[in-house]
């Protein structure tokens, strides 16, 4: 087993902790780990499953992360990418300083912002990762959810370490590929769900779709493309955006449990529909993902999951 290790200096403030909570979203999560120090997933580098664990050494405004890489064939070259994947999981370029002058000025999304402050806006490695997470999340509770990414990940990923001490990669484009349709649907998927999986992943391998191209389009236009795909609604779309893209402006409005979480931030009264969602939200302006995913650490926190490292300041 080889190793490599190095530092990363992620732009302040960040804490580790919390990032780490919006990745993995519920404990049952065995494709993004965090033991309440170091956070650990495995990633497919260069075509080989790639084990990254991150911990963080430094204070919240001066961080500094320790990453350790290990892999039967993980080399120095295959720093780059590791980085690359690794900053992007966990938002550690992103500047947030806009966002907590606004925030300042906003008695109620003050108090959010300082009680999670070093939160950091994660997304998925791959825009098919998150529209992958999306599918399988459809009217189903986050907790079914995941549990189905779990065993598809054990079922199609690759596979880091012994059989019995296993770990696995999300599947690629080019793992679903070739899985036969009855697999994915022993897992726990529905028919259409496995369709609309395989027939994507089988595109993609092909070269005939590129998710990753949504990137220079708007949000409507790339809902728009979205939305054309078999299995895809604006909530999956809005999702994928969101947690594949980056796009922190957006609050996927269809979300339930998002919207149950608002709803009781802001003592509402009467559920939400995606237009009233829109115009609570438009008083922070461009930041309704990034309210989103100080909700959804809230509700986690509100579950007694969240149990705050100790970090200095």
């Amino acid at each position: 087993m080889r190793r490599i290790i190095f530092s990363l200096e992620p732009t302040p403030p960040f804490r580790l902790d919390l990032t780490a909570w919006a990745v993995r979203r519920r404990p049952g999560n065995q494709i993004d780990v965090w033991d309440g120090e170091t956070y650990q997933r495995v990633l497919p580098i260069q075509g080989k499953p790639v084990l990254i664990s991150v911990t963080q050494r430094g204070r919240i405004d001066a961080p500094r992360l320790e990453l350790i890489a290990s892999g039967d064939h993980v080399t120095a070259g295959a720093k780059k990418a590791i980085v690359l994947a690794v900053e992007k999981l966990l938002g550690l370029r992103i500047d947030l300083s806009a966002f907590y002058e606004l925030a300042s000025k906003r008695p109620r999304m003050r108090e959010l912002a300082s009680r999670f402050r070093g939160l950091k806006p994660p997304r998925f490695p791959t825009v098919w990762e998150a529209i992958v997470n999306g599918i399988a999340c459809q009217q189903l509770s986050l907790t079914v959810g995941i549990l189905l990414l779990n065993r598809l990940s054990a079922a199609c990923g690759m596979t880091f370490g012994t059989p019995d001490e296993a770990r696995y990669s999300f599947p690629r484009p080019e793992d679903l590929a070739v899985a036969a349709p009855a697999t994915i649907r022993s897992l726990g998927f529905s028919g259409a769900k496995t369709r609309t999986l395989i027939e994507l992943a089988r595109e993609i391998s092909a070269g005939q779709l590129d998710l990753e191209t949504l990137a220079d389009l708007s949000n409507e236009q790339a809902v728009s493309k979205l939305v054309e795909l078999r299995g895809i609604g604006r909530w999956t779309a809005e999702y994928t955006l969101l947690r594949g893209l980056g796009r922190i402006d957006l609050f996927p409005g269809d979300d339930i449990g998002a919207r149950n979480n608002l709803e009781r931030w802001m003592r509402l009264r009467g559920p939400l529909d995606y237009a009233r969602v829109t115009h609570v939200l438009s008083q922070w302006k461009p930041y309704g993902g990034l309210v989103y995913f100080h909700l959804l650490l809230d509700s986690i926190a509100r579950a007694g999951l969240l149990q705050r490292t100790e970090i200095s300041i």
